[in-house]
């Protein structure tokens, strides 16, 4: 579904990403694991056409999408979660949820994606009229995700889940993030720190240094490799 080819991305003087390559399979969950600093939510960005790479190739469906503005992007069905969620605080959850869909055409039409999204996140419905600034950490987590279903992707870009929820919702919501693949058939390319619950949830992983692909594999695989242990999951 997405390919990534010898792609270089500059921050400033910087070399962020060096020349690394990436393959997502269609309805599958693949994960980006590594340091900060790495470059995982670089290469996200990337994607998105919020960052300009200096060379390199990024199919998605068997199209070239570099170069392409940013909402171009998101109309041929890629919808990134961001870092911090980024949620609008001073609108409504149901606001929130309309902003997810920006770039649709039938936007009187929104009956079979709330259904979906209250039946993944219960939550929201009950807080359908409240601001999203008043919500915890988890439920705003739970907004972006609904608000990024709310452009209907083939492709989530879903950047840092678990940073600044408590570990309890931590795990639910992954386990929201299975369930979605599985009902949907979405494709999701995850970014995340907590290793152990992104190996736990994947098909396929990557593991980032400085730019750069050091290891790939079955994420269960990886898993079980004593380095990754030693180096990821505090072992």
């Amino acid at each position: 579904m997405l390919k990534i080819e010898n792609l270089i991305v500059n921050y400033g003087a910087i070399n962020a990403i060096k020349g690394i390559s990436i393959d997502v399979k269609e309805k599958s969950i693949v994960t980006l694991i590594g340091a900060n600093g790495a470059g995982k939510s670089t290469i996200l960005k990337t994607i998105s056409a919020l960052l300009k790479p200096v060379s390199g190739s990024i199919k998605f469906m068997d199209k070239e999408i570099t170069g392409l503005p940013a909402h171009k992007v998101v109309e041929l069905g890629i919808s990134q979660t961001p870092e911090g969620r980024m949620i609008f605080a001073n609108l409504t959850v149901q606001e929130n949820l309309e902003m997810g869909a920006y770039t649709r055409n039938d936007k009187q039409n929104f009956k079979d994606d709330y259904e979906l999204i209250f039946t993944l996140f219960p939550r929201l419905k009950e807080r359908l009229k409240q601001q999203g600034g008043t919500l915890s950490g988890g439920e705003q987590q739970m907004l972006a995700i609904s608000r990024a279903l709310m452009s209907k992707p083939k492709l989530i870009l879903l950047d840092e889940p678990s940073l600044g929820i408590a570990p309890l919702l931590v795990k639910a919501i992954f386990e929201k993030i299975v369930t979605l693949v599985k009902v949907t058939g979405i494709t999701i390319l995850l970014v995340e720190q907590n290793a152990n619950m992104a190996l736990s949830v994947s098909d396929y992983a990557y593991v980032l240094e400085t730019g750069s692909v050091i290891l790939e594999g079955e994420a269960k695989s990886l898993a079980k490799n004593p380095e990754i242990r030693k180096a990821y999951l505090g072992e």
